[in-house]
């Protein structure tokens, strides 16, 4: 890239309002990927994709069923051999606690634009894990998907995730781990990019002109 275009790309990223961090595979790590892959023997990217698309996973994540329906949906979708009970126990540690450096870098970046996350969750897993986290304090703006009663990557959750923050779609910027997700977001308006882990997230926001290297 020239100099100019990367000083067109800085400026551009510097006029956003709001940034907003996916939760899992960005602020925290997503540790279901290696059950599931032990559990259907696909590979962690085909399994992810198959996770995303679920019907029984959006109608959990867009807060449309509860936890016990939710397994029952998971358990006869997938085939697993588990019970409700002994799927849900391990569903509960599939997010793990948030990386290091997570919240320096939220904090960091608060310092240049409103900060918030725009996560595919669900109430189990926002209730047991991640609100008790000190970094979602952090968050000026909490945009979560059973809330919201949409789900990435479809163009219903960036219209209402929109509307709850009352700034133009081009103001946002979203740090996200799926490209499915990523493409979702630009297709809305908003700027996006895929970044996996706290570094990526860093190197994005670098690239935006919003945070420091690290």
């Amino acid at each position: 890239m020239t100099e100019t275009g990367t000083s067109g790309r800085r400026a551009a990223g510097a006029a956003a309002l709001v940034v907003l961090f996916d939760i899992g595979g960005v602020l925290a790590p997503f540790e279901g990927l290696a059950d599931l892959r032990r559990l259907t023997g696909e590979s962690e990217a085909d399994a992810a994709t198959r996770w995303l698309r679920s019907p029984t996973v959006r109608s959990f994540e867009s807060g449309a069923c509860d936890e016990l329906a939710f397994a029952r949906g998971v358990i006869a979708e997938w085939g697993f051999e588990l019970s409700p009970e002994q799927f849900l126990e391990q569903f509960r540690g599939w997010l793990g606690d948030p990386y290091p450096g997570a919240d320096a870098l939220v904090c960091e970046t608060a310092s240049r634009a409103r900060v918030g996350c725009l996560s595919n969750t669900n109430g189990l897993q926002w209730r047991e894990r991640i609100s008790r986290w000190p970094l979602t304090a952090r968050f000026q703006e909490r945009l979560l998907s059973f809330e919201l009663g949409a789900v990435k990557p479809d163009r219903e959750i960036f219209t209402r995730a929109l509307a709850r923050l009352e700034v133009p779609a081009e103001s946002v910027l979203l740090l996200d781990d799926n490209e499915h997700n990523v493409a979702g977001a630009r297709a809305a308006g908003m700027r996006a990019e895929q970044a996996l882990g706290v570094g990526g997230a860093r190197a994005a926001l670098v690239g935006h002109g919003l945070v420091a290297p690290g």
